[in-house]
């Protein structure tokens, strides 16, 4: 994924280049500064982020934000519209990731599911204005619940035995929660989304165990690294 993200920020400063050299050489006549052209800081990042990050909800958004704000700028759209159609069109995204979701399954809730009807309780973790650490050092793991409520919650699974596919369902509500896996795992994530954000910088191995993180971040964020 970062190579991705370099070469595709290497191809928008190379055409930048390109133009501003061809301006000056009087072959194009290209405005730069355009109206609105800071909205580019906004729509540009978040189009690069669909290509290269695995969540792909809160650049969606994003781009709805910068095109709405370019639009205002070619006087195509008010600024007072801002929340009749903006607030509206974030609510849709958000509702089609969510049925989406919930039609093509979700991993992680299936496995704690069947632990649950197995009798194996998952590892729960809640953190409510305070600051949680959670060790797995040498212990089996197939599966937890992890719940930041104005918090903080640090899973370490670094030191973790995980012999088969496993999950993780983690709810970050004005709170955070970090995720540390160890190497030679998959990790795939689902995630639901309000002004947060579920970041995964694992790396990827073929055909080994894989953990399934389930996600909501509200006003938060969850980070897998």
């Amino acid at each position: 994924m970062k190579k991705t993200s370099s070469i595709l920020w290497g191809i928008v400063l190379v055409a930048v280049g390109v133009v501003i050299a061809l301006n000056a050489l009087n072959i194009t006549n290209i405005d730069l500064f355009f109206d609105g052209w800071w909205t580019l800081f906004i729509i540009v990042p978040c189009a690069i982020g669909l290509f290269t990050e695995r969540e792909k909800t809160g650049n969606l958004i994003g781009i709805a934000v910068g095109v709405f704000l370019l639009l205002c700028c070619w006087d195509i759209l008010r600024f007072s519209m801002l929340w009749k159609l903006l607030v509206p069109a974030v609510i849709v995204i958000i509702g089609l990731k969510m049925v989406l979701t919930g039609l093509f399954g979700n991993k992680a809730n299936e496995i704690i599911a069947k632990m649950k009807v197995e009798g194996k309780a998952p590892k729960t973790a809640f953190s409510v204005f305070s600051g949680y650490d959670v060790d797995y050092n040498g212990e089996v793991f197939e599966g937890a619940e992890l719940t930041a409520v104005f918090g903080g919650i640090k899973c370490d699974l670094r030191s973790a035995i995980i012999e088969k596919d496993c999950a993780i369902a983690v709810s970050a509500i004005f709170g955070g929660v970090d995720i540390l896996v160890p190497n030679g795992v998959n990790v795939k994530v689902r995630s639901n989304s309000i002004f947060g954000g579920v970041s995964n910088k694992t790396a990827v191995y073929p055909d080994a165990p894989t953990i399934y993180v389930s996600g909501l971040s509200m006003f938060g964020g969850v980070e897998i690294k």
